[in-house]
């Protein structure tokens, strides 16, 4: 879709959203936010990890052999399960920091032109329609589609897997284009290396 008509569709103009339109897509779309989720507690966390066939094997293992008193084979086993339990407990952790660290990559402000005027606001209160300002050094505040573009290159290398910087344009792309083909879009949490749109 050309840029002009996407601006027409989404009923906003070079002046940009004036304060009650945004209000109002605000309460229409909610925030410009991932859904966060709250982290569970970390003793359930490590009770879930014995939710596993292979552990249920090993203690059942461990059962038969305490109950024919190989008690040097009962102590291996549960020693192993223990060992496997609190590697997974671990590594769900980590996981789970992984996560928070590209949340917080996520941009924590936008310079955006509301009401003719440009001014600075919370990624989070972002609307759709919004003029979103960027330039070199900006971490991308959600995904855009790009109006206007001067030597624009995003580094989107997270997204991709791209390791150099992706020239963008303001021209329109095949609807079936893959991510990393859509020169008219600038993705959240990538980064402006080069340029300004």
């Amino acid at each position: 879709m050309a840029a002009q008509e996407v601006l027409d569709e989404l009923g906003c103009g070079p002046l940009g959203l004036d304060a009650a339109e945004v209000t109002r897509r605000r309460a229409e779309h909610g925030p410009n936010r991932l859904p966060g989720t709250k982290p569970p507690n970390p003793v359930v966390r490590f009770i879930r990890q014995f939710h596993n066939v292979l552990l249920y094997v090993m203690m059942a293992a461990a059962v038969i052999t305490a109950l024919l008193q190989h008690w040097v084979d009962t102590a291996v086993l549960m020693a192993a399960v223990l060992v496997n339990v609190v590697v997974a407990f671990l590594q769900e952790g980590k996981a789970e920091a992984a996560m928070d660290a590209i949340r917080s990559m996520l941009s924590p402000h936008a310079t955006v032109v509301r009401g003719g005027r440009t001014i600075d606001v919370d990624a989070a209160d972002l609307v759709p329609g919004d003029l979103v300002r960027l330039e070199s050094g900006d971490r991308v505040p959600a995904d855009l589609r790009l109006v206007s573009a001067t030597e624009l290159r995003i580094d989107e290398a997270a997204l991709t897997g791209e390791s150099l910087p992706v020239e963008k344009s303001v021209a329109a792309v095949a609807e079936d284009a893959t991510v990393g083909d859509r020169t008219g879009m600038a993705y959240s949490g990538t980064l402006v290396v080069h340029g300004m749109a």
